[in-house]
Order: structure tokens, then C-alpha cells, then sequence
């Protein structure tokens, strides 16, 4: 599941893939700020996802899908109680404690966990281009944080909450990575939703007290939050996060702050100071060069190419990423 079969073509299906992710989640802090006053956090992570569990279980029906390898299972629980379950339930909380600006620069310590972590752990080592695009890309949402925190108030419990969000985040992202050796993206995607679903479950009897007396647009925005960032995001993100190092995906979240700006532009006309805009320019400008190849030692003269090991290579002569 985690290899190449085409260079560059199939890096290209997952930078679509990926932009579609980074979009659609950039979506999701615009829906989230229209439905967090008439829920719990707990109750709005619940909805969206149950919501997407519904989706990606019809999906994943239709589409003949079958129970995944026993291998892959304790990423996707780890991925799904992490990621789908804590990580939601703990931003949403954060968010209603601190400023929008605090919460995004505490938060967007989350792809640096991810490349120390991937570096570490999944042996993907530290590349020199990557970690300065994310250095780049951090200065941008530190930037574009600190224009829009403005006067607004911020607490060490909302803090410490976001800082959850960012480790969890990360912690999620790199046991998902393992998983689609042995997995579908599809498979990995579904069952860590359901995981995540269960371990927000406690808080069903408060959604039951919440749903009937929210208003239809704050509803309709909870199931938006479903369909699209999780259901759709998270299947798109599997499917580049096969195809690629989670180093360097993670770094491409990075652009999620200035697709925000752009999106509070265009949906609800607030219009971006320079200081913001000058941001998420930055922000880009490090994604940019987070995703520059690296370059490759030449080979000494009269010297073979490398060729991978039996671990790299794939049944069908193909090499992992």
C-alpha cells in the first residue's frame, strides 16, 4: 500500500489529494466557529463524527470492503482514539478558552511533532529543506496568529488544551503512517473513524439533550463538519499519506492558516489585515519549500547505482517512498 508505481505521476494524485485535505479542513475552523455556541465540544466532536462514520461505513459497503489486515490494527486504533476521538474533543474545548490567534499558533506545533516523531520513529530522518520550510511556515502561523488574537482573552487550561490537540495531532498521524502498509487508505480511514466515534460516545446522552435545541444552521454545519472535513478529508489525506513521507505531509498543513484567511474572506467578509495576509504568505512560502526534492549524493565513478533492499521493493518491482 505505501509504495510508488509511477514518480513523479502518483507524487502529483498525492499533492491533489493533499491540497483537497488542506481545503477542506481549513473549511472546517469557518464551520466550527458557527456551530461551537450551541454545543459541547464534546458533543460537536460526537456529530461530526458519527456523521462521517455513517458516510465512510455506506462507502465502505458498497464498495465490497472487507475487515483490514490484523497487522494494521493498532495503528488504526491509535489513529482513531488519538486523532478522530481526543484530538477533536480537545481543540473544540481549547478553542472556546483562548483567542483564534493563540489557538492557532499552539496548535500549529502539531507537523513539527509529526516530523520529530516520523524522523525518529518511522526512521524518515531529518531533511535539511524540510525542517526549514517548516521553520518558514511556523514563523508565517506565529504571524498570522498573533494578527488576529487582537484583545481577546486566553487561559492556561484553553492553552494546555490546544497543546493536546497539537501532540495528539501528531501522535496520530505517525501510528496511521505503519497502518497503510497493510491497509487501504479506505480501511484505515473507516475503521479509525469508528474508533474515534466509540471513544467520544460518552458524551451521546449530552447530544441527545443539544440536537433538538440547536438552530437548523448550526445542524446542518455539524453534518457539513462530517461529510467533507473528516469523511472526505481524512480518506484523501490516508491516500496521500500512502504515497509520501508524513514528515512532509505534515508540513503541507502548514497552508491551512492562509486557506482560512482566504475562506473568512470570501464566506463571511471579514477581510484580512496586511499583517495577516503577510502571514499566510509566509506560510506558503515554507510549504513551498518543504516539498523541494532533495538532493542525491552522485555516485562514485565506475560505481553501481544503489539498488533497494528487499524491504523497499514490493512484490511487483515497485519501491517504497
Amino acid at each position: 500500500m505505501d509504495h510508488t508505481t509511477g514518480g513523479s505521476r502518483t507524487d502529483r494524485r498525492a499533492l491533489l489529494a493533499a491540497s483537497v485535505t488542506v481545503v477542506l479542513w481549513a473549511s472546517a475552523f469557518v464551520s466550527i466557529r458557527a456551530s461551537a455556541e450551541h454545543f459541547h465540544p464534546g458533543v460537536l466532536a460526537l456529530g461530526r463524527l458519527l456523521t462521517a462514520s455513517v458516510a465512510l461505513g455506506v462507502v465502505f459497503l458498497l464498495k465490497g470492503g472487507t475487515l483490514p489486515d490484523r497487522r494494521a490494527w493498532p495503528g488504526i486504533l491509535a489513529s482513531g482514539v488519538l486523532w478522530f476521538g481526543v484530538y477533536m474533543v480537545a481543540l473544540n474545548w481549547g478553542e472556546q478558552q483562548v483567542d483564534a490567534g493563540t489557538a492557532a499558533m499552539v496548535v500549529n506545533i502539531g507537523p513539527v511533532v509529526i516530523a520529530l516523531l516520523s524522523g525518529w520513529l518511522l526512521k524518515e530522518g531529518f531533511p535539511r529543506l524540510l525542517l526549514a520550510g517548516m521553520g518558514v511556515s511556523f514563523l508565517g502561523a506565529v504571524v498570522v496568529g498573533w494578527s488576529m488574537s487582537g484583545h481577546g482573552s486566553s487561559s492556561v487550561t484553553g492553552v494546555l488544551l490546544c497543546l493536546l490537540a497539537a501532540v495528539t495531532y501528531g501522535g496520530g498521524v505517525v501510528a496511521q503512517k505503519p497502518a497503510l502498509r497493510y491497509a487501504s487508505p479506505l480501511q484505515v480511514t473507516t475503521f479509525g473513524c469508528f474508533a474515534g466515534t466509540v471513544a467520544c460516545l460518552p458524551f451521546s446522552g449530552l447530544m441527545l439533550e443539544e440536537l433538538p435545541k440547536a438552530p437548523w444552521p448550526a445542524t446542518l454545519n455539524l453534518v457539513y463538519l462530517g461529510l467533507f472535513p473528516t469523511a472526505l478529508a481524512f480518506s484523501t489525506w490516508a491516500y496521500a499519506l500512502a504515497r509520501t513521507s508524513a514528515g512532509k505531509l505534515g508540513a503541507t498543513t502548514y497552508a491551512v492558516p492562509a486557506v482560512v484567511v482566504l475562506i473568512s474572506w470570501v464566506w463571511l467578509a471579514e477581510v484580512p489585515g496586511s499583517l495577516t495576509l503577510l502571514g499566510g504568505a509566509i506560510c506558503l512560502a515554507g510549504v513551498a519549500v518543504s516539498r523541494l526534492p532533495g538532493r542525491r549524493k552522485p555516485a562514485p565513478d565506475g560505481a553501481p547505482e544503489p539498488r533497494p533492499s528487499n524491504k523497499e521493493r514490493t512484490p511487483s518491482g515497485t519501491t517504497t517512498d
